[in-house]
């Protein structure tokens, strides 16, 4: 099984949020335990930016055995096109930004699942996905 794995999930752990950390850490063992674990290139940007340099933010997605996974074609223009849709149905751009949807059709076009804690937002645009929520 592949899972994919949200940003928000990474950041708990990496930061040692208090009200998150431990579960998602727990999580994200699971998922391991599972089979492979993958950030797509947005997540891994908005991880990287958390660390003093690239090398340190790959050797810490390491760690956890997160692998990196970048969108393909497929994936960008579903993400784009669910985006549009959101938009045309008086969504702000202040509430969800592309990169949003991109982590969704990574997930939905090449993971088996996604590991996040905003279930409510991926399971209105992508009803097929299979998410892993992260619970307190």
């Amino acid at each position: 099984m592949t899972t994919a794995v949200d940003s928000a999930v990474l950041i708990d752990v990496f930061q040692d949020e208090p009200a998150w950390a431990q579960q998602s850490a727990n999580a994200l063992h699971a998922a391991s335990r599972a089979g492979r674990v993958v950030a797509c290139d947005v997540v891994w940007a908005e991880v990287a930016g958390r660390f003093g340099s690239a090398p340190a933010a790959a050797a810490a997605m390491s760690t956890l055995g997160i692998d990196f996974d970048p969108l393909d074609e497929a994936a960008a223009a579903s993400a784009g096109l669910l985006w549009r849709m959101f938009r045309e149905a008086g969504g702000s751009r202040r509430e969800r930004v592309i990169a949003d949807f991109m982590v969704g059709a990574h997930a939905l076009h090449k993971a088996d699942a996604l590991l996040t804690r905003d279930r409510g937002y991926y399971r209105r645009y992508f009803k097929p996905l299979k998410l892993i929520e992260v619970t307190r």
